[in-house]
């Protein structure tokens, strides 16, 4: 178990041999997932971009058209104050 000090401004370094388990490295993102009363620190290993093209589609894609389904689905949603 390592131990790490919060500072000033919420900042904590995570000790050498959690980073070298986890493979974290400078410039690496992590999220921290809160859960009970204690957190879960994962590595952020792809991004929705890394993912672009893994499902295939048939047909050409109207991205403008998606967003602006997305755009009226979230405004809906915030109208009816639903998640």
């Amino acid at each position: 178990m390592a131990t790490v000090k919060i500072g000033r401004r919420g900042q904590m370094t995570l000790p050498r041999e959690v980073r070298r388990h986890l493979g974290i490295k400078e410039g690496d993102t992590i999220a921290l997932i809160p859960e009970g009363d204690h957190a879960i620190l994962r590595p952020i290993t792809q991004t929705l971009l890394d993912l672009r093209g893994s499902v295939p589609v048939s047909g050409v894609q109207n991205f403008d058209a998606i967003r602006e389904q997305v755009k009226a689905e979230r405004a809906r949603r915030m109208g009816s104050n639903e998640p």
